[in-house]
């Protein structure tokens, strides 16, 4: 395996579960233990009723792309070998959105309220990233 030279994410205290879920190939966000809203990203207080007290839920991986764009320009060398690439956002099924890369999906495929689910992608020992392919 040779060395990953792409940006990594920064992991802290607050976000460690979403991580460490990904590293499991499972995708968990942050819930509301006051009114139930998840939320993403990771954040001390809830957006919908105030409260700091919050856990973590398991969720679908299931959700529709919202809006997209294709990078044919390198920012950072390590996607050199990726240009062109395209980073959606995700609106969940079960609401909050994410950015994140869509892979295995010619450019022609992808559409607004194209149907998309998790998937993993193991990038170090201790990083793996959510990433996301079109439904099957």
């Amino acid at each position: 395996m040779s060395a990953y030279t792409k940006p990594l994410p920064r992991l802290d205290d607050a976000n460690a579960p979403f991580w460490e879920a990904a590293k499991a190939h499972a995708l968990k966000l942050q819930k509301c233990d006051g009114c139930g809203a998840l939320r993403f990203p990771a954040t001390r207080y809830c957006a919908e009723c105030g409260s700091a007290e919050s856990g973590w839920e398991t969720v679908s991986g299931r959700g529709t792309v919202s809006s997209w764009c294709r990078f044919h320009q390198v920012y950072f060398e390590g996607f050199g070998d990726d240009v062109p690439y395209t980073v959606i956002v995700v609106t969940l099924e079960e609401g909050p959105r994410l950015f994140s890369n869509l892979v295995d999906a010619p450019e022609g495929d992808i559409e607004l309220g194209l149907p998309v689910e998790v998937m993993f992608d193991d990038v170090t020992p201790e990083v793996t990233l959510v990433k996301f392919k079109p439904a099957t």
